[in-house]
């Protein structure tokens, strides 16, 4: 059986975003009535990344989970933050041609970083589902997130669950 699903999300402004989509996710598996198989989540958008990790309690202070923002900050390190043009060859003349015949402004073509991010963490994960529940284990979550700091935006969130 094969059970689909999907839902929009808010990016933020000009600031990575995080959104907790583990109840969702649990809704989704419990709608589907599916006892056994798997639940991806999935995001088609290039800069964007699913992950799962368990839940930090702690805030810092631009608002996001500890962990949330230890991750910021190591791929801020790895991976900065695109702040000026020619900071990456991409986006090359062509690109920015491309994205001017389709009403994209030429900052928000300057998002390489998102793009090389989401492509290291991916853009999905897969959760086992036993006995009708996902097994995300005692602490785990599932976030959607949002590398692109170009605008906000809306975002969708793709589910599909496969079993018996």
């Amino acid at each position: 059986m094969v059970f689909k699903k999907s839902f929009k999300v808010e990016s933020n402004h000009r600031a990575v975003s995080f959104h907790d989509i583990t109840d969702q996710v649990k809704d989704a598996v419990a709608e589907s009535k599916i006892q056994n198989g798997i639940v991806v989540v999935y995001s088609h958008h290039t800069t964007c990344s699913v992950i799962t990790q368990e839940c930090a309690f702690d805030k810092s202070m631009t608002g996001l989970e500890t962990l949330q923002q230890d991750l910021v900050n190591v791929f801020e390190e790895w991976i900065p933050t695109c702040r000026y043009e020619g900071m990456y060859l991409h986006p090359g003349q062509k690109a920015l041609d491309f994205a001017e015949e389709h009403g994209e402004d030429n900052f928000g073509c300057h998002n390489t970083d998102a793009h090389l991010r989401s492509s290291i963490i991916g853009r999905s994960v897969t959760v086992v589902i036993d006995d009708g529940v996902a097994d995300l284990g005692e602490f785990g979550r599932v976030h959607f997130i949002d590398w692109d700091q170009t605008r906000g935006r809306t975002r969708t969130v793709q589910i599909m669950i496969i079993g018996e």
